[in-house]
């Protein structure tokens, strides 16, 4: 055979061979079978960002595993009850995973609560130092392992607002008495303040305050408080959110399921997680400061602080309560000896970087 004949042959196979490789490869993709899950919520339909962000998690997990990883989203009551997700996605039964703030399940796993937020804790940028370098997720996912549950972080909401109120809030004395929906460790410090703490899911909140089944509520920052219209059911609404400075919620996945999925699909998965708590904080603090100057310029709404003997007692309050709470509860203890052994370092090096620049900006 005459060397160019032979070289042409070869060239061709290899090419034949590599196209072959080529076609191959989506076929095989496209033979395996999707993995499909199903993810419920207790945000209320077509609730922004909150909501949104899952269904967004979902398309971009389709997207990325090429179509391996198939998760079908409900919203809050549309397959289980806004606040049984984690019971769901334990059970494993019928859904695979979920979101939902850790501190609606208070009752179950105490600790579990720094992971949505606590009082006096670090803003966004200390919170997720802490999760990711600083040992909080490892500490989250041994929580929440005997309930058959892997956390992922996967939404932030940055400093929430200190909450909404019928009446004006002049000392401690106006708390007590006061019927307000808060949550979690904060709701803890409230009830010692005097208030009557309730447990409502975000669907709930609007009605009961309209209709003055509670006096007070805080939800989440103003795009939120704006579309579920909370302005319209309260005039006062008060900062700092000293309960809540940075609040965060993981996706949950039944252990079982987790287990079963390939790793480059974990990957895949924490990818879009960690992506999203990006996206979710960029989107509202895009939209905060709008809906905020809208509901006082347009609506009404009087933005006042609490005033500074009120947060002076119950940051009090809570430092007692923590002190309390660790000491009746190991593994409570445990998380927040660690996140306030990182606040402290955090706090510090804040002092001279953001914290300094913000007072240098407004001299």
């Amino acid at each position: 055979m005459k060397r160019r004949e032979f070289i042409s042959k070869v060239g061709l196979g290899v090419a034949a061979t590599a196209a072959t490789g080529i076609i191959a490869a989506p076929l095989a993709v496209a033979k395996e079978k999707p993995i499909k899950w199903k993810m419920v919520t207790s945000w209320p339909p077509k609730f922004p960002i909150l909501q949104d962000s899952c269904h967004r998690l979902s398309e971009n997990i389709d997207r990325m595993s090429g179509g391996r990883l198939k998760i079908q989203v409900f919203a809050g009551g549309e397959l289980v009850p806004p606040l049984q997700v984690f019971d769901a996605v334990s059970q494993g039964k019928v859904v695979q995973c979920g979101s939902t703030a850790p501190y609606y399940y208070a009752g179950k796993v105490p600790e579990s609560q720094f992971y949505s937020d606590y009082p006096f804790g670090m803003p966004h940028r200390g919170k997720m130092a802490w999760l990711l370098e600083g040992g909080g997720m490892e500490l989250f996912r041994e929580i929440y392992k005997p309930h058959n549950l892997h956390p992922i972080m996967m939404l932030s909401t940055g400093t929430q607002m200190g909450g909404w109120f019928r009446k004006e809030i002049n000392s401690l004395a106006d708390l007590k008495g006061l019927k307000m929906r808060i949550p979690g460790l904060a709701g803890k410090v409230m009830a010692r303040a005097g208030v009557n703490v309730v447990n409502l899911p975000g669907s709930e909140v609007y009605t009961a305050l309209e209709r003055g089944v509670i006096d007070a509520t805080e939800w989440v920052t103003p795009l939120y408080d704006y579309r579920l219209g909370l302005y319209q059911a309260a005039k006062y609404c008060y900062y700092p959110a000293w309960h809540e400075p940075a609040t965060t919620v993981p996706l949950v996945v039944n252990t079982t399921a987790w287990a079963e999925l390939p790793d480059d699909l974990k990957a895949i998965v924490d990818m879009a997680c960690a992506e999203s708590v990006s996206w979710t904080l960029a989107r509202a603090d895009a939209q905060n400061g709008q809906f905020l100057r809208k509901m006082v310029d347009e609506k009404g709404v009087k933005l006042l602080p609490f005033p500074d003997d009120v947060i002076r007692e119950l940051h009090k309050i809570t430092n007692e309560m923590m002190a309390e709470e660790s000491a009746k509860n190991d593994k409570f203890k445990a998380v927040y000896d660690s996140a306030q052994k990182f606040q402290v370092d955090f706090n510090y090096w804040m002092e001279a970087s953001e914290w300094a620049y913000i007072r240098a900006y407004n001299l």
